[in-house]
């Protein structure tokens, strides 16, 4: 059995007056919304309004007889009904405001949103907003007991018992996965060095009804997965470096409808290698392995909702990118597990070569399974971030996914649940790009300037995975084609320093999860 895995417990409340919280976090745009039980909440904001102008913009903390802590936090969310604003809001102010509600010395807040109808999601979104906030990384956990969690427990409000029941058991599995997402793709390039991965999600899924297959062989990865082992060379001499493809299932009760294949990229440590990124741009790069995070995260969510009807297989890549006398280099010349010639143009395009083999892998499985839909995510290139800024995630659709909208949908959901995405095309240049430039090689991998420097050079890449996987076989002129998204969360996965966000699985949790329970 799956557990919540969760810092401490999520308690639901319909008293704001409940003496077991020590404070009462409001997240709200207008404390006129102060209605029915939480009434009693207006008459202190608004005496305290009348001495601190910066009531209704700041997060402030007030003392009040009122509640039985006497201890109350505002948090306003700015306002909600300008063109560009959205749920986020709420999230955005209620990390503020618990993170307020800590420093003052709450150990028990009440997380207090008050039912409005400006955006449908905004309860559970501001929720997942505050839980960001009260994340303390793995490392602490384990390292320094007494700073293992912010908070001893959290109440969440609502005037309706049975939607707050069922708010927190959404909630508590999102923030669960966001959690193990977070464990893995934040933690240093030792503690979480993909054995030390492969160990985490065995211990994670031990019990639960997801299915956990560890590959570490490294004649497997040659014979298999050859453009995976290539990356994983020069890492395979240190043992505690050493590559793991983590391989995970899970099959929801009844008839399946749908199958998502999900493979995320999970460089532990990207050094660039023998193109070995100089100039003081190689910190952070422990993050490189996000994408696999997301996966494990996923199906964290899986495990603890257990949707009906759907089937998801995820492999997680897990290499380090180092380097050293037996790196893989640039013109170096490989075959692909589906026949392809590849040549190396840039070894700091690693993230695409741990995971073209993994989805061909994928691709081979597909026509098996019922209504199969294929994924990468990974935090890919630079030039995500350059395009669309550092908050979003992008996706792009090969042909058969364009057909149905497949990007159009998850973008729908994201906005819903403020895991916002922006929506990218893969078109003719990008396969152009990519074709071999002479007859030695089918494929170019990469050209050997940064993705932020290359036109098109987040569009390009899934091209050339399509080509290196074999998928370019399975497109809407196919008699078997295969529906293909790719994920780029470079920027969305989080800021560095900094702690990650979790995207984009709530997302899709919420497009493919949550209308399946």
């Amino acid at each position: 059995m799956a557990e919540t895995r969760m810092l401490y417990p999520l308690v639901p409340c319909l008293d704001v007056k409940d003496p077991q919280f020590d404070g009462v976090l409001v997240v709200t745009d207008s404390i006129t919304k102060l209605t029915g039980n939480l009434e009693c909440l207006k008459e202190p904001i608004e005496a305290y309004k009348k001495i601190d102008d910066a009531v209704g913009k700041d997060v402030i903390v007030l003392t009040t007889d009122v509640i039985p802590s006497k201890r109350l936090i505002f948090a306003p969310t700015g306002p909600l009904n300008r063109d560009y604003d959205d749920v986020r809001r709420f999230g955005d102010a209620a990390e503020k405001g618990i993170a307020r509600a800590v420093a003052a010395g709450c150990r028990a807040p009440l997380f207090v949103r008050p039912i409005d109808d400006s955006f449908p999601k905004g309860g559970p979104v501001a929720t997942l907003g505050a839980l960001q906030s009260l994340y303390v990384p793995i490392e602490i956990r384990e390292d320094v007991p007494k700073r293992a969690t912010k908070v001893d427990k959290m109440g969440v409000w609502c005037d309706d018992a049975e939607w707050v029941a069922t708010e927190i058991k959404i909630v508590a599995a999102m923030e669960s996965g966001r959690q193990a997402y977070r464990d893995i793709g934040g933690s240093d390039p030792e503690r979480m060095a993909a054995p030390k991965v492969a160990e985490y999600v065995q211990n994670l899924f031990k019990g639960s009804c997801v299915k956990v297959q560890v590959v570490s062989d490294s004649n497997v990865f040659k014979n298999e997965f050859p453009l995976l082992a290539a990356v994983n060379r020069a890492a395979n001499g240190v043992v505690r470096h050493q590559g793991r493809l983590i391989h995970l299932q899970y099959e929801g009760e009844g008839p399946i409808h749908t199958t998502l294949m999900l493979v995320g990229k999970g460089i532990t440590y990207d050094t660039g290698g023998a193109d070995i990124k100089a100039g003081g741009v190689m910190a952070g790069m422990h993050r490189d392995k996000c994408g696999a995070a997301a996966v494990a995260g996923f199906f964290q969510i899986l495990a603890l909702l257990k949707p009906k009807g759907l089937k998801v297989i995820g492999a997680m890549s897990m290499a380090r990118n180092s380097v050293g006398s037996d790196c893989y280099v640039a013109d170096e010349i490989i075959t692909s597990r589906a026949g392809v010639r590849i040549r190396v143009g840039n070894t700091d395009a690693e993230g695409r070569m741990a995971m073209s083999d993994v989805l061909c892998y994928m691709k081979e499985k597909a026509p098996s399974e019922v209504n199969p839909h294929l994924f990468t995510i990974a935090t890919l290139t630079g030039h995500s971030i350059r395009a669309m800024g550092p908050n979003y995630s992008i996706i792009m659709d090969n042909g058969p996914a364009k057909k149905e909208h497949a990007s159009q949908k998850v973008q729908a959901s994201g906005d819903e649940w403020g895991d916002p995405f922006e929506i990218s095309n893969i078109r003719r240049e990008d396969y152009e790009f990519h074709k071999g430039k002479s007859e030695y090689e089918d494929v170019l991998q990469s050209n050997n300037s940064p993705s932020s420097a290359t036109p098109r050079g987040h569009q390009s890449p899934s091209a050339f995975m399509i080509m290196a996987s074999g998928l370019d076989k399975h497109g809407v002129d196919s008699s078997q084609p295969l529906k293909y998204s790719h994920i780029d969360i470079a920027g969305s996965s989080g800021p560095f320093p900094g702690v990650p966000t979790g995207a984009p699985i709530v997302a899709l949790a919420a497009q493919y999860i949550l209308p399946n329970m």
